[in-house]
């Protein structure tokens, strides 16, 4: 349903209670009316993430195929620019398969009306030349149902089937622009049918008219030309940032639960900074991360954007770590990954950053490197490490080609199986469940215990929750671990069953067969309470024998006496991080601030008056704060 005017305000008053705004008495019941907005929905760092080219994946109708124009779908499957018949019918009879295998985040291909047009032998069955932002391709709804957002039966099934299982939809959106020249059209973008926009007769300046980026180095060309001939928005215009919120904001009204964002470099920080602010508003619970070409952590402004924007981005650095270390097997090995994480400190979200090993933007990594065995080690490594992993579609059938060396638009093939019982797709279920299940994996820190170019052991830790990994793409090796951070115990690796016995912390004599992996997981008490906050504190310089706590107005907090302030745990250089349950202060409005312990030094505390909240009567929350000096 739409939300009425009534609803809205709830959204918004509930938004502005959250931080801290909002002045009028909320009482428990007013809370309770919207608390469905601050469940572990916002949480995304236990996912796991599937990302679909909708075209590409399952034909679950066939009598949609051909569309408004037969010349853009090819039947034979040959013409790589055309449509093959993929749609949401097709993600919905999957949705088992893909459930089974532990996905439970799946980001589709934008779904938008696209050009009805080729250009030259390409078609957009890659949803990224959009025609109307409020209507849906009708090349992936049923035959003969409206393509209007609100009419679409078919996808309010993928979203009730979804949910159903507990699943997450992502929406690929794109801001930056609409479409190239097609045939002498260009730009011509529609409200819900109703032609809004025109690049050759842009009247009301909805487009730079600046030409095409020549100088990717040129912050001003990156910003005001053209990526490719497409149409590119004027974000100046308040008409166009009016239309594009209000078309994002009725997918999210539909059930959408996260954004993926295309092309983030391409519009300035104060657009996304105002974009973010205006759908967490209407929407506080929805996710949001962004695609910053091939960036690199070093470059600084993919950084800035990542800290200042709102939103978390797709980690190409460590990407790119992990397919020259595994794929092609680059010199330093292993320390190529670990030097990656070592930039981690720059963020202040890398434990949000998602993680992938191939896109649809690059060759697939099994061009690469065909080797299913080093495929294997790439999809673990990013299941157990840092951040938020992203499987590519049909990875876990091997699925690539090399025509021209596997790029664009050979990395996206037709899904052919679905094959329960390869290698990946159990490791996948298997990981998946861990990062559930164990907070270490999806909300720890990362430290290195041991490293070769061919061997990486590392232990994920969380209170008292640990994870510990070894992997070796070499041949067979015999090591020492001295220390593991684990339990003293016996351990069975989750992968391979191997039984693993830790004295004094140590693993000695730790034998690891050629191109094997094992993981072992210990699962220390759950943080429980009516009221979970997941506090998370950036921008705080700590040394050796200092802590950062929460301290405030309330039991759980110390009321104030710093003595029994509420600790954080290390996650890096840049983030200290805990889940702090509330129980007796459950529903109130709380004051708090951060200090930090020192030893045998008086504490030190932030230079404000105090940051302020109102806790829902029960669910997770989050708090994201800067240390204020």
């Amino acid at each position: 349903m739409v939300q009425t005017p009534d609803s809205q305000l709830k959204v918004d008053n509930t938004a502005k209670a959250a931080a801290g705004f909002y002045t009028e008495e909320v009482t428990p019941s007013k809370v309770a009316d919207f608390e469905f907005l601050f469940t572990r929905a916002i949480e995304f760092r236990q996912e796991t993430i599937y990302f679909i080219i909708v075209d590409r994946f399952s034909d679950g109708d066939p009598n949609n195929n051909v569309g408004p124009n037969p010349e853009l779908y090819d039947a034979n499957r040959k013409q790589w620019g055309k449509y093959w018949g993929g749609d949401l019918q097709g993600v919905i009879d999957k949705l088992d398969y893909l459930k089974n295998m532990g996905v439970t985040a799946i980001w589709l291909s934008p779904l938008f009306e696209q050009v009805e047009e080729l250009q030259v032998e390409f078609a957009a069955m890659h949803g990224y030349w959009t025609k109307d932002f409020k209507r849906i391709n009708p090349r992936l709804v049923n035959s003969n149902e409206s393509t209007s957002l609100f009419q679409s039966n078919v996808f309010d099934r993928l979203i009730e089937e979804m949910h159903k299982r507990g699943m997450k939809l992502i929406l690929d959106i794109v801001c930056n622009h609409s479409s190239p020249d097609v045939n002498g059209h260009k730009g011509e973008l529609y409200d819900d049918g109703v032609l809004i926009a025109d690049f050759y007769n842009d009247v009301n300046n909805w487009y730079y008219h600046n030409g095409e980026i020549t100088d990717w180095n040129d912050d001003w060309q990156l910003l005001n030309c053209e990526l490719s001939g497409l149409a590119t928005f004027n974000e100046k215009n308040i008409e166009y940032r009016n239309y594009i919120k209000s078309a994002i904001k009725q997918w999210l009204d539909r059930g959408v639960d996260a954004l993926r964002v295309d092309t983030v470099k391409h519009l300035p920080v104060w657009f996304w900074q105002e974009f973010v602010s205006d759908i967490q508003t209407h929407k506080p619970s929805v996710f949001l991360f962004g695609e910053w070409g091939f960036c690199k952590p070093w470059d600084g402004k993919s950084v800035n954007f990542t800290n200042k924007s709102g939103m978390s981005i797709l980690d190409f650095g460590f990407c790119d770590a992990i397919r020259a270390a595994l794929a092609h097997n680059s010199e330093g090995g292993f320390h190529l990954i670990e030097d990656m994480l070592k930039f981690d400190a720059l963020y202040d979200r890398a434990t949000e950053l998602i993680t992938f090993i191939d896109n649809h933007d690059m060759p697939r990594f099994q061009s690469l490197n065909p080797d299913p065995e080093i495929l294997r080690l790439a999809v673990n490594l990013i299941m157990t490490s840092r951040g938020i992993p992203c499987i590519y579609y049909g990875t876990e059938q091997y699925l690539y080609n090399n025509i021209n060396g596997g790029n664009d638009p050979y990395n996206r093939p037709m899904m052919e199986k679905w094959d329960m019982d390869t290698q990946i797709y159990q490791d996948l279920q298997m990981l998946s469940k861990l990062r559930r299940i164990n907070p270490a994996v999806s909300l720890g820190s990362q430290v290195q215990k041991y490293i070769t170019p061919d061997v990486y052991c590392y232990v994920r830790r969380y209170r008292d929750s640990r994870c510990f990994v070894a992997m070796n793409k070499g041949d067979y090796v015999k090591i020492d671990i001295p220390s593991t951070d684990l339990e003293d115990g016996e351990y069975i690796c989750i992968l391979t069953g191997r039984q693993f016995e830790v004295k004094h912390g140590q693993l000695l004599g730790l034998e690891l067969k050629r191109k094997e992996m094992i993981i072992l997981s210990y699962l220390g008490d759950r943080v429980k309470g009516k009221t979970i906050v997941r506090a998370q504190l950036n921008g705080v310089q700590t040394r050796l024998g200092e802590t950062i706590v929460v301290t405030g107005d309330c039991p759980e907090l110390g009321n104030w006496d710093i003595s029994k302030a509420y600790p954080l745990e290390y996650i890096n250089p840049n983030t200290w991080f805990a889940e702090i349950p509330f129980n007796e202060s459950a529903g109130k409005a709380i004051a708090y601030k951060y200090a930090m312990w020192r030893d045998n030094q008086e504490p030190v505390r932030e230079n404000l008056v105090n940051r302020r909240w109102i806790l829902v009567p029960e669910g997770t929350v989050k708090w994201q704060d800067n240390w204020v000096h």
